[in-house]
């Protein structure tokens, strides 16, 4: 069964620190925002074992240095690895590649039509929109995209037993996979299918709740304002996004459980 961290699993890493393409890996950030370029060389330092868990990184003054920018730039993107779980960050101790245990909370990649026949109903998806576009910058940014990249969005809507169970919002990075612009996602729930298609080496949920607005409660079959779930995922393949999804359950008919014990 595969599963996904909380926040960003901590990988094991050789004692060999192989020497990074410095060439390379500017021309895979060339577009993106400073402060997204920061976390990706910081991700693929650690990575690669230059970093190990536990070990300090370079502090806001040294990385702006680095790479030609603004404290406040280090800063953003330092805060936002810490948020995602890449590392840890202390007041007057710097900042540490955060160390994971096998008792962090877990959460499984499911297959929507497995979680929904589980339950004892039938399930169906409806394809609301597909298009080819250049993301909005929000999106851009967590796909991890040049500015005029195109990307696959779909909206789908997953039905139990004819009811609204799941409204689905994905982008796929058609750069991690291009063979995704031809499948065919009026008989295939696109998680599965990308379970089924692409490797995945890392995964991200953040999980809210929000009041539905007016498009989202017609959607769900719900009224305006009533609580609904969201969970949003980013999975990785390397060092590259291959997809970013927000899911959307009724907050009365969708809840998630899972196991843990206190730290020994």
């Amino acid at each position: 069964m595969q599963i996904s961290r909380l926040s960003i699993e901590g990988r094991d890493v050789a004692e060999a620190k192989p020497e990074r393409d410095a060439g390379a890996a500017r021309d895979a950030t060339r577009g993106l925002p400073a402060y997204e370029r920061i976390k990706t060389a910081i991700r693929t330092r650690i990575r690669e074992g230059e970093w190990g868990p536990g070990e300090p990184i370079p502090g806001e003054s040294e990385l702006a240095r680095e790479f030609g920018v603004s404290r406040l730039t280090a800063h953003r993107a330092l805060r936002e690895l810490a948020r995602e779980g890449v590392i840890e960050r202390r007041r007057r101790r710097g900042s540490r590649v955060a160390v994971r245990t096998g008792r962090d909370i877990v959460l499984e990649i499911p297959r929507i039509e497995r979680l929904v026949r589980e339950l004892g109903a039938a399930y169906e998806l409806q394809l609301l929109a597909r298009r080819t576009a250049v993301p909005p910058a929000e999106v851009r940014e967590r796909l991890e995209l040049a500015p005029g990249r195109r990307a696959l969005h779909l909206l789908v809507r997953h039905l139990a037993d004819r009811r609204p169970f799941q409204l689905e919002e994905r982008w796929i990075n058609l750069l991690a996979v291009p063979e995704a612009a031809q499948a065919d996602f009026t008989a295939v729930a696109p998680g599965s299918w990308l379970l089924e298609h692409v490797p995945w080496s890392e995964a991200e949920h953040v999980i809210a709740a929000e009041n539905a607005d007016p498009a989202t409660a017609r959607a769900l079959d719900i009224e305006p304002g009533e609580a609904v779930l969201v969970i949003e995922r980013r999975t990785r393949n390397g060092d590259r996004v291959v997809t970013w999804a927000r899911f959307r359950h009724p907050g009365s008919s969708y809840r998630l459980a899972t196991a843990f014990a206190p730290h020994g």
